[in-house]
């Protein structure tokens, strides 16, 4: 076991409910960007007096903030670059995420105050490249998802004064390190601009390919015929590496990094309960001893749109296999404030049914059950309703004592 260390867990914010969300279900630090260049445009990141309130909401709960400018920017975009580098430091972050060495070098000009994170986009995979990032003013190197076990605890052994980054959950790219030309090939939208629209998790149809290697001649190792239905033959699995976390926090890494700027708040909830819930039990294994692996991943399985997989972390990859019977059960409310009259208002995600048993998500893996019957829902007109659909706003009534704000519901 450990020595009771327990590396920082570090959410995605891609907006100010996924920021609440993250703190509510227990991150140790944050990381967002603004509305540009920070590698995920489609979401809409914090700019200005935004960018300043998440700060002091983070750190009002006791939440490291580390701002994302890790696109790799043309000449055009560098004005901009400077203006952002430069506000940093008054803004309050802990820590600026780059790539990019034009990037790197600016920021030791213009905010060297601000700790300097490498991003994944760098592709660290070698004692070397550390060196290098090192001497360029590194004080943590998130490394690369393409390392195995094996090699990740050798870097992190070798280099005792750095601080490392470990993925451990959420997509991974079909490229190197995201270094993708596919959503600029085939849409005029770069991916390391922040750009990317994600073509490799399109679906096609069509698709005729046949593969054999030249020397050996022993028939197809690849073989796909794609018949009438689409289907997203590129999209890679994702990553889930919950089982092994145990190995992973023997190994000391500074911190272990969730993926998902693009992602609901309902999701940032889920992903980072299951993870901090987990990487509790690894110091206090006795703490709960009704939650096991087992139970975190089917937990995952209520978010995840694609195969969970342990990517290159082991020798053989490990598929997770949905327990049979299951079925996710999307996020149907997130709760509001209460609404004064015994109610709480809510605001809905999904369907959600009144004839159906929802479940509240409690941090801690707690998921006490809100029985069809013993509780009522209401519409934004204050009617008693059977139903409540998406994009709007109602109000439930329930005996739950544990509602509060930011909290979800599943259903």
């Amino acid at each position: 076991m450990t020595e009771h260390f327990l590396p920082e867990l570090l959410a995605p914010a891609g907006g100010r409910e996924q920021l609440e969300a993250a703190v509510i279900y227990g991150a140790d630090a944050v990381y967002l960007g603004g509305s540009a260049l920070s590698l995920r445009a489609k979401c809409r990141g914090f700019d200005g007096r935004e960018l300043e309130q998440a700060v002091r909401y983070a750190h009002d709960a006791g939440v490291r903030v580390y701002y994302c400018l890790n696109a790799l920017p043309f000449d055009t975009h560098m004005p901009f670059v400077e203006r952002q580098l430069e506000a940093l430091p008054d803004l309050g972050v802990d820590g600026l995420i780059a790539a990019d060495p034009g990037v790197i070098h600016l920021s030791r000009k213009l905010c060297p105050s601000v700790e300097l994170h490498f991003s994944t986009q760098a592709h660290s995979v070698n004692a070397s490249a550390v060196e290098f990032w090192q001497e360029a003013g590194a004080t943590r190197i998130n490394l690369a998802r393409e390392l195995g076990r094996d090699a990740m605890e050798n870097l992190i052994r070798r280099f005792p004064d750095m601080d490392f980054e470990v993925f451990v959950h959420g997509a991974m790219c079909l490229s190197l390190s995201g270094h993708c030309l596919l959503s600029a090939w085939a849409n005029g939208r770069a991916a390391n601009l922040g750009l990317c629209t994600q073509p490799c998790r399109f679906e096609y149809r069509g698709i005729t390919l046949t593969v054999e290697e030249a020397l050996r001649r022993d028939g197809p190792f690849l073989d796909i015929t794609q018949g009438d239905d689409f289907s997203a033959v590129w999209a890679p699995m994702d990553l889930c590496l919950v089982r092994w976390l145990e190995d992973i926090v023997r190994m000391k890494p500074a911190a272990l990094k969730l993926e998902g700027r693009t992602k609901s708040g309902g999701y940032v909830a889920q992903v980072t309960d299951v993870y901090c819930t987990a990487l509790n039990l690894t110091v206090a294994p006795r703490g709960d001893a009704s939650l096991s692996t087992d139970d975190f991943v089917t937990e995952l399985f209520h978010t995840a749109s694609r195969p969970l997989c342990s990517g290159f972390f082991l020798p053989e990859r490990h598929v997770e296999t949905m327990p049979e019977e299951f079925h996710p059960r999307p996020v149907v409310a997130r709760i509001g404030e209460s609404s004064g009259n015994g109610g709480w208002q809510v605001q809905v995600r999904s369907p959600w049914t009144a004839d159906s048993d929802a479940a509240l998500l409690l941090p801690g893996m707690r998921r006490p059950v809100l029985h069809a019957g013993s509780y009522t829902l209401e519409n934004h007109r204050g009617e008693k309703a059977d139903r409540l659909n998406p994009g709007t706003t109602g109000v439930l009534y329930c005996e739950e004592d544990r509602l509060r704000p930011g909290l979800y519901i599943r259903a």
